[in-house]
């Protein structure tokens, strides 16, 4: 995959109607470089009446005749314009952090064979589920899962013989468990 597929995959659609469509831009395009050459390339297509990027960068802002254009036809002059962007830091691709995925696709090698397993064996039925749970996500689900049963069984002494005994002096103590529970069931619906 290109590395403009990658960036018009991350664009999100916040505001779209009649002549109107307004874009979330992914992190990589929020530099005033290439909201300027956005706003350029878009200013010069027929039907396009106006092209903005805030401030931040963090928004496209697109106002279009809907006579002479449909939305998905300014949907794709915004990719044609991901695919020449200016040479600058912005149209690399940005890897400080590259995350735990190259460590786990490289470990997905070594547990794939080199041959595709017969249909029905017991390799063909394990490796969905092997590749399903060597992505970034279900190791970082697996690890906060981890870390909350942790949690529980080290104060499994004091939510027995004392939280629950006594509610109300250790309010704070409550408090605190449900929120990390809020936070955790957030981070899930999330995903």
């Amino acid at each position: 995959m290109s590395h403009a597929n990658e960036l018009a995959r991350r664009i999100v659609v916040l505001q779209r109607g009649a002549g109107f469509l307004s874009l979330e831009l992914p992190h990589e395009l929020q530099r005033r470089d290439v909201g300027q050459h956005i706003e350029q390339h878009l200013a010069a297509i027929a039907g396009i009446l106006a092209a903005a990027v805030d401030p931040n960068g963090r928004q496209l802002s697109i106002r279009f005749s809907a006579a002479s254009l449909s939305t998905a036809q300014v949907a794709r002059a915004v990719f044609s314009a991901l695919n020449d962007l200016p040479p600058t830091e912005a149209s690399r691709p940005q890897n400080t952090t590259p995350g735990l995925q190259p460590l786990l696709d490289k470990l997905k090698t070594l547990l794939t064979p080199a041959t595709p397993p017969a249909a029905g064996s017991l390799q063909a039925r394990f490796q969905p589920l092997v590749e399903s749970a060597l992505t970034e996500k279900a190791v970082i689900n697996f690890f906060n899962d981890i870390v909350a049963f942790y949690l529980i069984r080290t104060h499994w002494d004091l939510i027995s013989k004392r939280w629950l005994q006594n509610p109300i002096a250790h309010s704070n103590a409550w408090l605190t468990v449900f929120y990390l529970i809020f936070l955790l069931i957030r981070y899930r619906k999330n995903q």
